[in-house]
């Protein structure tokens, strides 16, 4: 297969929208972050203490994503360099390790949501309890 010079350049778009939706998720788990330290400087709670937990790999997650795509970004211009210097047998092999480093980036940014899904699923499950609870004082004769 013979690797053109507009193969790499495809990457542009997808790595730019990629790395706009990681940087999204980077400024709301971080907004997350300043407001649960402002609720726990008024009232230390260990429930909040999880949640910076779970939201501290969360943010780890998203930098290792943004490193990598940002290094899948890099790699297709070196290839797209040695594309142009004649170099076709390194082009494919630094495009496919371009590929290697999105594949990656993109199964981190999935393990990432499962992780925000699942931490919503308990905040659900915690307010779902509370209001149960609150039903049935109300509901119960005494």
């Amino acid at each position: 297969m013979e690797l053109q010079l507009s193969t790499p350049a495809l990457l542009f778009s997808t790595i730019s929208l990629l790395m706009l939706a990681y940087t999204n998720r980077f400024l709301a788990v971080a907004k997350l972050i300043r407001e649960l330290h402002d609720k726990y400087i008024d009232k230390p709670s260990e429930h909040i203490i999880q949640q910076i937990t779970n939201l501290r790999l969360r943010l780890n997650l998203i930098r290792n994503m943004q490193l990598l795509g940002v290094s899948s970004l890099l790699l297709s211009v070196v290839c797209m360099l040695l594309l142009f210097v004649d170099q076709e047998g390194w082009a494919k092999i630094v495009f496919s390790i371009s590929m290697i480093t999105m594949v990656v980036s993109l199964s981190i940014s999935v393990w990432e949501i499962t992780i925000s899904v699942n931490a919503l699923k308990i905040e659900l499950h915690d307010i779902e309890e509370r209001s149960r609870t609150f039903l049935e004082k109300l509901f119960t004769k005494e």
